[in-house]
């Protein structure tokens, strides 16, 4: 049934759960890869789809897709 409240139509729209860029660092053989955020720090992660050195979505504990390999830049204005 459909929801007349303007707030959980909203809510429906966004994705649950947080989604975070990843760099796989190896694929440990077991079903699952090592992979090291932004900040440093080293992760376990499941799912071996991507090679080591990639960049990969990862949402909700496992990898779930390759992204493109992009330059972070910060700009003040």
């Amino acid at each position: 049934m459909a929801t007349t409240n303007i707030w959980q139509q909203f809510k429906s729209l966004i994705p649950e759960g947080a989604r975070t860029i990843i760099t796989i660092t190896s694929n440990n053989g077991n079903g699952t890869s090592t992979a090291t955020l932004r900040d440093g720090t080293t992760i376990t992660v499941q799912g071996e789809s991507m090679a080591p050195g990639k960049k990969a979505l990862m949402e909700g504990g496992s990898i779930r897709s390759e992204v493109p390999d992009l330059s972070v830049y910060a700009a003040e204005v």
